[in-house]
């Protein structure tokens, strides 16, 4: 687990591996569940198109102002410490699901956003900060983050992105891996169709 005083290295660490993650050939990784537009692979990756530039899909993936307005997983979010620019410390708590077989959960994350290619990644890992709340479950989320790029023909309007996600979260408590699975690959499917609902909105 990564600690609040040494940004710079959890920084490298994020990019690392999520670069490591890019890099893997698609076949590779597991269907999970399929809908239009967008797959979600097993030990969970995403990937969806998204019609619009990569600079305002991140401000709304991001930890910042319009996270909690869309995304229907998040009940609340708080930045506890502003670090370098770009990083952050970020605490929030999710929704029960699976009619509450998975309760709510809360996470302290570190985050950090920085350019690729021609777009963005979003990426971040739980750190140890603060008491945990006794109402919740304490989840982990190991180094997960957001490759968002143009694609090819972005010049045309609306522009159109892909989003690349890589969620490595651990629920904690005793949830049958089955449940774990299920709820992760709806999430990551409703997450898309309330990202694009969103942008679309605004």
């Amino acid at each position: 687990m990564g600690t609040l005083q040494e940004p710079s290295a959890l920084t490298a660490r994020l990019q690392n591996t999520l670069m490591s993650y890019h890099s893997l050939d698609e076949n590779e990784w597991r269907v999970a569940k399929k809908s239009v537009g967008d797959t979600v692979f097993s030990q969970y990756k995403s990937q969806g198109m998204v019609d619009d530039n990569p600079n305002r899909i991140v401000d709304y993936i991001r930890p910042g102002p319009y996270r909690l307005d869309w995304d229907s997983l998040m009940t609340a979010m708080d930045i506890i410490e502003n670090l370098d620019q770009g990083c952050c410390v970020m605490r929030y708590t999710t929704a029960g699901q699976l009619w509450n077989i998975i309760a709510p959960r809360e996470f302290i994350d570190f985050s950090y956003t920085t350019d690729y290619q021609d777009g963005l990644l979003s990426c971040g890992i739980s750190v140890e900060h603060e008491e945990q709340h006794q109402s919740y479950v304490r989840g982990f989320n190991h180094p997960c983050g957001w490759f968002c790029v143009p694609t090819p023909d972005s010049t045309t309007t609306p522009a159109q992105s892909l989003l690349t996600g890589y969620i490595q979260t651990d629920l904690r408590g005793m949830i049958p891996q089955s449940a774990v699975d299920t709820a992760m690959a709806s999430t990551l499917i409703n997450f898309y169709t309330d990202l694009r609902r969103a942008l679309k909105k605004a």
